[in-house]
């Protein structure tokens, strides 16, 4: 029995001889693809096995299934990325702000009005939707993580909806266009069916 390394990084296995044959005459492995026999903890090429050497050598690499799925995912993935660390840099920087302008406040000859906006900008509500929008953008990061693995179909919907609400989101202005690519692309029925 061996455990094998898709084209799409992932493992597969235990398999039987006769099975990696089967994927090496489809073209689904190749004399690169990486093969690890049962108890061993090594991963080697396909080629460096006796049982598979012969056979493998001319045979092409095919991609896995979810290769196409992956591809299509890259690039919406990444922009619910950038829009986690945008809102990371947001909510950081609106913590940063209320932290100062509480050391503000007790500057001598504070013209009045300053001491007014200072206060009103470093009261518990602003401190609370700081932490708020870090917990939000932190999660808009795991998930367009889990969106690049094909993981978690549900919770990446989630986190792209999540993502373009005012109110939620720390980040405002680039989230919509973003998440309505991000839908239409995991919409598609080659994505939905890549996702486990």
């Amino acid at each position: 029995m061996y455990k094998i390394i898709g084209a799409d990084q992932k493992e597969y296995g235990p398999v039987s001889a006769d099975e990696i044959r089967r994927w090496v005459a489809e073209g689904r492995a190749n004399a690169q693809t990486l093969l690890q026999a049962e108890g061993q903890t090594d991963w080697r090429p396909l080629a460096t096995f006796p049982e598979f050497a012969v056979p493998v050598q001319s045979a092409p690499m095919t991609p896995a299934p979810g290769g196409d799925a992956a591809r299509l995912v890259s690039g919406p993935a990444t922009a619910l990325m950038v829009v986690g660390i945008l809102g990371v840099i947001l909510a950081a920087l609106s913590l940063v702000g209320i932290l100062l302008s509480t050391k503000l406040q007790s500057l001598p000859n504070m013209p009045p009005q300053w001491q007014q906006l200072l206060q009103k900008n470093s009261d518990s509500g602003g401190m609370i939707r700081g932490v708020l929008g870090l917990a939000v953008a932190a999660f808009i990061i795991f998930a367009s993580t889990k969106m690049r693995k094909l993981e978690s179909y549900r919770l990446v919907i989630a986190a792209s909806i999540i993502s373009c609400v005012p109110c939620l989101s720390p980040c405002c202005c680039f989230p919509l266009p973003a998440a309505i690519w991000i839908l239409i692309v995991l919409n598609k029925s080659e994505v939905k069916s890549a996702f486990h």
